[in-house]
């Protein structure tokens, strides 16, 4: 308890001025996001302390509901497509909030997606050590989990807020199948190769409406540059949830504009994604026991990856195709 409060202890063994440095960028991170006025989707920092071993301790806000694999494997028969559009608003807020102080997560995967509640899902970003201003990040060491990091970032480039929008992207899929992404591939230099070479997780279109998939995968984009940022993202998944969720009037109430075809058509696909949902309950596929979803250094396996994407990969994948969905996501304009 802290205050009255019930709450999460982050023990960190520094033994090194490498890791005091961490700690130091943790703790700053978080207390950026922890003395504002208005809701965050950051964990808050109460505090720090130092235990008698001379251990750092950071005080955060107790999430009692885990985080997201314990979550999805809790809740999954009511998992439904509404319920998912609001984590995701949740999380990309978060982001969002990230992205607007110049700042990136660099370790954006579903281990640090926690909810505050057991039944409820309120949604929070969690471990920020690797947090950094864009621009001055230590870009020769390439850490976290294989899958979500960024082909760019994998080839040794500037970690930049885009590289953080392809993490999302790979949140994007584990909310719609209920399965990491590469969980049947060993997470070596292969799978390395092929994510430079644009190789992205399968998904059978019948278990999510075409406008997210649409979305998920430009968010995946090979160049980055291509890829939609926070604020975009935002606006369209609550253009989903409402075209979803409300009728003519209260959708021109919320939205300030008239519902069209094209959103009875976003209702429409979530509707038939739903109900293949409640036919198809998740199946518990057996992960590749080379499939690591706990971050760590990903230099080893990046050394020799090619600067133009014209390696050698695995020919029984199949690589996506950037330009069928560059321009396929439309903005709307609320004004």
């Amino acid at each position: 308890m802290w205050n009255n409060k019930k709450v999460a202890l982050k023990c960190l063994h520094i033994n090194s001025h490498n890791l005091i440095d961490e700690f130091l960028n943790e703790v700053s991170a978080y207390s950026a996001y922890s003395n504002q006025d208005f809701s965050s989707n950051i964990l808050k920092l109460y505090g720090i302390s130092q235990k008698d071993t001379e251990n750092y301790v950071i005080v955060l806000e107790y999430a009692e509901g885990g985080n997201f694999n314990d979550y999805l494997y809790r809740n999954y028969k009511k998992f439904n497509w509404l319920n998912r559009l609001q984590i995701l608003i949740d999380i990309i807020r978060g982001l969002k909030e990230i992205h607007q102080k110049r700042m990136v997560h660099r370790d954006f995967h579903i281990g640090n997606i926690l909810f505050k509640y057991i039944k409820y899902n309120d949604t929070y970003i969690s471990d920020m050590g690797l947090c950094g201003e864009v621009g001055n990040i230590d870009e020769t060491k390439i850490y976290g989990v294989m899958p979500y990091v960024a082909p760019e970032v994998l080839k040794g480039k500037n970690y930049t807020q885009a590289a953080d929008i392809y993490s999302f992207a790979m949140i994007m899929y584990f909310i719609a199948t209920g399965r990491q992404p590469f969980a049947d591939h060993a997470h070596d230099n292969l799978l390395a190769l092929n994510i430079c070479n644009g190789i992205r997780p399968e998904i059978d279109k019948s278990k999510a409406p075409k406008c997210y998939i649409d979305l998920m995968k430009s968010c995946w984009n090979s160049n980055p540059k291509n890829r939609p940022d926070a604020t975009k993202i935002e606006e369209l998944i609550c253009l989903f949830r409402y075209s979803y969720m409300l009728d003519a009037s209260e959708f021109k109430l919320n939205m300030k504009v008239k519902k069209e075809q094209q959103h009875y058509e976003i209702e429409k696909q979530f509707k038939e994604a739903d109900e293949y949902r409640k036919a198809n309950p998740l199946l518990i596929k057996t992960t590749h026991p080379q499939a690591i979803y706990t971050s760590r250094l990903l230099n080893p396996f990046t050394g020799d990856l090619p600067e133009d994407d014209k390696g050698v990969g695995d020919d029984s994948l199949v690589k996506c195709d950037d330009n069928m969905y560059n321009n396929s996501v439309e903005i709307t304009d609320f004004s």
